[in-house]
Order: structure tokens, then C-alpha cells, then sequence
């Protein structure tokens, strides 16, 4: 079930948590996602796109803050968690969020190009799968596309004038919000 439902305080303080997460992830040279997975209104894991660092295709903001969530409660069913990120989950995560059964996604701006909670496809209502979390978008929706319209545009200015020893096949491309 998708829905824009009215936010609470609490939502949007987690959802800033992961915008602060997003900064960090863009001031190392990543995409600027974060996510914040929540159990009982305390943080049990974060995240921030860490691909480029980590050489990694699976270090995405979700998977990471899952994976801590999973070792602090010691359990991979992560029934009860909510997980606030600012980006539509991609079809990896999304697949992610089912397997572990988290019970809410709240997710900032939608990714039209990679989008697996609506967008391009929802495996997160998908009624074959075994597992559907509650899903509600748009929360700080401008604030997280912002984010990445500067990355990106700041990626493009890159490219358009790669530094001495630097590539402009560097860079793998990721959708860029509408």
C-alpha cells in the first residue's frame, strides 16, 4: 500500500537524519542517499551511499542501514522497523526491504528511471511476494531531489572538464529525479 500520509514530527526528524546522511554521502563523491532504519522511535541503523568507496555495487544507503539494523537486533526479520530514505529504493533494495520484512518504508523523492516502489515497477505492493510494508512517499521529497540535482549537475560540470588523469567514464550514471 502506497500512500502520502500526513507525516509526523518523528518522521520528519528521521527523514532529516537521512537528508544529514545524503550530505555526508555527496562531500565523499557518492550519490546523495541516506536512510535510517527505526524501531520503537530509536535509530538501529544508518546508511549513506558508499558504492564509490567501497567499490561495492551493493553499498547503497539501504542496504547498509538494513544490515546494521539486522546485527544490532540480531536477526533478520526486521519486523517493526520503519526505514526512512531519501530515494525511492532501487529493485536491489526494495527486494531488500521485502526479504527482511520491515513493516514501513517512508521514502523522499521518487526515482522515475529506477524506481521499485512505484515509479518504474513496485515490488513493494507486488501481491505475489510474501511480504508488503506500508509504504508512504514524498516526505521531504524537495529537499532530498535538491540534493541530487546539485550532484549531478556538479557531475556533469566534471565531465565537461575532467581533471588531469581523470576519466569521463569515471562515473556510473544513476537516475536524476524529474
Amino acid at each position: 500500500m502506497t500512500t502520502s500520509a500526513t507525516p509526523t514530527s518523528d518522521d520528519e526528524r528521521f527523514m532529516a537524519l537521512a537528508l544529514t546522511l545524503a550530505d555526508e554521502a555527496a562531500a565523499e563523491g557518492e550519490v546523495p542517499v541516506g536512510a535510517v532504519a527505526v524501531l520503537n522511535g530509536a535509530v538501529i541503523g544508518t546508511g549513506r551511499n558508499a558504492r564509490e568507496k567501497r567499490c561495492d555495487p551493493f553499498a547503497h544507503a539501504e542496504m547498509l542501514a538494513l544490515a546494521e539494523a539486522a546485527s544490532k537486533l540480531a536477526r533478520w526479520r526486521l519486523t517493526g522497523v520503519t526505514l526512512y530514505v531519501t530515494l525511492e529504493p532501487c529493485p536491489m533494495c526494495a527486494g531488500a526491504i521485502v526479504n527482511s520484512r520491515v513493516d514501513r518504508v517512508v521514502y523522499g523523492c521518487s526515482d522515475p528511471k529506477a524506481g521499485a516502489a512505484g515509479s518504474v515497477v513496485d515490488l513493494l505492493a507486488h501481491p505475489a511476494l510474501n511480504h508488503r510494508p506500508k509504504v508512504e512517499r514524498g516526505l521531504l521529497a524537495e529537499a532530498g531531489s535538491e540534493r541530487l540535482k546539485r550532484f549531478f549537475k556538479a557531475r556533469r560540470m566534471r565531465k565537461a572538464t575532467p581533471a588531469a588523469g581523470e576519466s569521463s567514464q569515471e562515473f556510473g550514471e544513476m537516475a536524476e529525479p524529474g
